[in-house]
C-alpha cells in the first residue's frame, strides 16, 4: 500500500493528534478505495466559517462560507488516477491538491443531519478526496450519482454509513 502523506494544519482550537489521525485514516481509505497505488500528498486546512469564506472568496470569487473546498493539482476525470509520472522528483510524492473544511460548519452540518460531528468531517473529507481524484456534482444527474455513490460506498466501508 502507497504510504500518502496527508499534511494538516489548523487555525481554529479544538483540532488535536486524536482528529489529525482519524482524518488521515478517512483520507487513506479513501484513496485506497479508489485504488490510487502511487505515494500522494495532501495538505489539509482546518478553519472556520471566516477562514474558508475568505478563502471561497480569495481563490473562487464566491462571496460566502462553504463546508469544504478542494483544489486538484490535477484535471483528472472520475475513475482516472495520479501517475507515478505526476510524483515531484524532489519528494517521490504525487502532489494530489489542497482541501479545506470549515470545522464550524462541519458542527452545525453534524447537527443539522442528526449525527456525529466525526462522521460529517469524514463525509466532507471523503467528498473532497474524490474532488482531487476529478469527480464533480456540478449537475444533477449522472455526474452527482455517480459521486454520491462513491461517497455512500466508501463512507459504508468506514462503518459510518448514514
Amino acid at each position: 500500500m502507497p504510504k500518502h502523506k496527508i499534511i494538516i494544519s489548523a487555525d481554529v482550537p479544538g483540532v488535536d493528534e486524536g482528529l489529525r489521525s482519524f482524518l488521515r485514516r478517512i483520507i487513506r481509505t479513501a484513496l485506497e478505495a479508489e485504488g490510487v497505488d502511487v505515494p500522494c500528498e495532501i495538505n489539509v486546512l482546518i478553519t472556520n466559517d471566516t477562514g474558508i469564506h475568505q478563502i471561497n472568496l480569495d481563490m473562487r470569487g464566491v462571496d460566502a462560507p462553504t463546508d469544504v473546498l478542494s483544489f486538484p493539482m490535477f484535471d483528472l476525470a472520475p475513475g482516472d488516477k495520479p501517475l507515478d509520472d505526476d510524483a515531484d522528483p524532489a519528494t517521490g510524492l504525487v502532489p494530489l491538491g489542497d482541501m479545506c473544511v470549515s470545522l464550524e460548519r462541519v458542527h452545525a452540518q453534524a447537527k443539522e443531519y442528526g449525527h456525529s460531528n466525526r462522521r460529517e468531517l469524514a463525509y466532507l473529507a471523503v467528498h473532497s478526496v474524490l474532488h482531487l481524484l476529478g469527480y464533480d456534482h456540478l449537475d444533477e444527474g449522472p455526474m452527482k450519482a455517480q459521486m454520491r455513490q462513491r461517497e455512500e460506498s466508501i463512507m459504508a466501508g468506514l462503518g459510518l454509513e448514514r
